[in-house]
């Protein structure tokens, strides 16, 4: 028997070797370490908030206390039972009292509303809007800093090196996020993570597009890996709500570690992150990338469009608790619709957009996921919010799928082939969302009201979508027009792939995928 399991080891391990180069294996790892990003990403979102009431409430209350506490001998009280007639009586020199008399002793009940999950929307809940808005964007603003520089990194260093940097960087914020009792380290925590996210995603992605030339393949190969995200933002909030309520805040954080310990090892065998491998050719400068208009659609899509999520994580839990009075698990639950609706756009988009066109499968999802998010505040209970969060996270999913590969297409269209600094932009554009929506959008909640707040941000994403018919037919550039022209070719471009330096360009030119 052992040395059947030691024949079987041999064997998964020759198979890594000779598939170490394949696309799929890295496919595989880019979905795994988007999956464990996005799952702690989202396991905090039923749990901080209701994790720092708590501990806020307990502050509170241990401050009441201390303040009612007698200060001074005169009003401190003494209580003497009586073996004469077995009753009780208080001592002491308060001037509303007497210095003796009888107290009748009844037990005492707490009301079952003070021990439910509804807490009282006075100051100290609509305070939390702000704490934990500033703690949810503080992640995407660091990962946003920090994208400008990765992207060039993996130009000069390649892809392995800053994937397996996010990893350890990730592995070290779960950790964190496991034992840290305060907001400032809860805010650290955070914070780091934005740093491995940025090396994760855009290292990712990057690689995504350098091994899947092809742009049908590349967008299918992106829709993949966006369901790996998917699969984190499904699986995150229940698992975080329910492992809250019935485990403890350090359980759910302590196995997403072994999870990471486990990507890290797959990656350290089939990436070898010690090895540099820059980039053939110098890419195109990000300050050039940044002034494409087309570049700059395609990065607003995806901003505003996750915008909207960003701002329901936060303020959601916290306008359940002051309107539907939920159990702790029921707050990550409401967001399993849009998880699991996201997971089936990304998927079935993948494939569509490339026959449908991209750009009016982005103008739909805009377009949807401003209807959806108005939609919100019209939930009187948990059932409520079904539907509009189901079509929110579907129609967030047709504008990732559709507009991930439109960056990387622009980029072979418009730029040099090299997709680091592209894939940045598009990663700055996600973290422009989830920066500006929680941190915006508990300010907005506290000041005018969770409804008031998603009617703005769904008439942002309904008036912005009619910009995504600019990315119908985005021309190429001079040099790339030049060697269309000299190929004497006069018919309508169809599709576009780049292999090295080389251009496929025309209807009549051979379909099959490089490999």
């Amino acid at each position: 028997m052992g040395l059947f399991d030691a024949l079987r080891d041999f064997s998964l391990l020759t198979w890594l070797r000779e598939e170490r180069q394949s696309r799929r294996l890295i496919l595989l790892i880019v979905f795994i370490a988007l999956l464990l990003d996005n799952m702690l990403l989202t396991v905090v979102v039923p749990i901080i908030p209701s994790y720092l009431y708590t501990v806020d409430d307990e502050a509170a209350q241990m401050v009441k206390n201390h303040s009612m506490t007698p200060l001074s001998p005169s009003s401190t009280f003494q209580s003497i039972v009586s073996l004469y007639d077995n009753t009780t009586r208080v001592t002491g020199f308060s001037p509303q009292m007497s210095t003796a008399g009888p107290m009748s002793l009844a037990p005492t009940f707490v009301s079952p509303q003070n021990q439910s999950d509804c807490p009282k929307a006075d100051d100290q809940l609509l305070n939390e809007n702000v704490k934990v808005g500033l703690l949810f964007a503080s992640k995407a603003t660091v990962q946003l800093i920090t994208n400008p520089f990765i992207g060039p990194l993996t130009n000069r260093i390649g892809y392995q090196i800053p994937m397996f940097a996010g990893f350890c960087i990730m592995f070290v914020s779960t950790i964190m996020f496991a034992f840290s009792s305060s907001y400032t380290l809860l805010f650290l925590a955070r914070s780091l993570q934005g740093v491995g996210s940025s090396c994760s995603s855009v290292a990712g992605m990057g690689m995504l597009a350098s091994v899947y030339t092809d742009d049908e393949e590349r967008g299918n190969a992106i829709g993949i890996a966006l369901g790996g995200l998917a699969m984190g933002v499904l699986v995150g909030p229940p698992f975080g709500s329910v492992m809250y309520e019935f485990v403890g805040k350090t359980a759910p954080f302590l196995i997403l570690a072994v999870l990471a310990v486990l990507d890290g090892a797959l990656q350290l065998f089939v990436l070898q992150p010690s090895k540099v491998e820059p980039e053939s050719q110098k890419g195109t400068s990000l300050i050039t990338l940044m002034k494409d208009p087309y570049i700059l659609i395609a990065a607003g899509s995806i901003c505003f469009a996750n915008m909207a999520i960003a701002m329901l994580e936060p303020a959601l839990p916290i306008w359940m608790m002051e309107t539907m009075c939920p159990r702790k698990w029921q707050l990550g639950i409401a967001f399993v619709p849009a998880s699991i609706s996201y997971l089936i756009g990304t998927n079935i988009f993948a494939v569509l957009a490339h026959k449908m066109g991209r750009w009016l499968c982005s103008l739909i999802g805009m377009l949807l996921v401003g209807i959806s998010i108005l939609c919100v505040p019209l939930a009187k209970d948990i059932y409520g919010l079904i539907v509009p969060n189901f079509g929110v996270g579907f129609a967030i999913g047709m504008v990732d799928s559709s507009m991930m590969p439109i960056m990387g297409y622009l980029v072979d269209l418009r730029h040099v082939s090299v997709y680091g600094s592209v894939y940045a932009i598009a990663d700055v554009a996600f973290c422009m969302g989830f920066a500006l929506g929680p941190s915006a959008g508990g300010a907005i909640a506290r000041s005018i009201g969770f409804p008031w707040l998603m009617t703005i941000i769904g008439l942002v994403d309904i008036m912005f979508a009619p910009l995504c018919f600019f990315l119908r037919n985005p021309p190429a550039n001079e040099e790339k027009m030049a060697i269309l022209m000299d190929s004497n070719c006069s018919m309508k471009t169809r599709s576009y792939s780049t292999q090295g330096s080389s251009y496929q360009m025309g209807d009549d030119f051979d379909p099959e995928s490089p490999e």
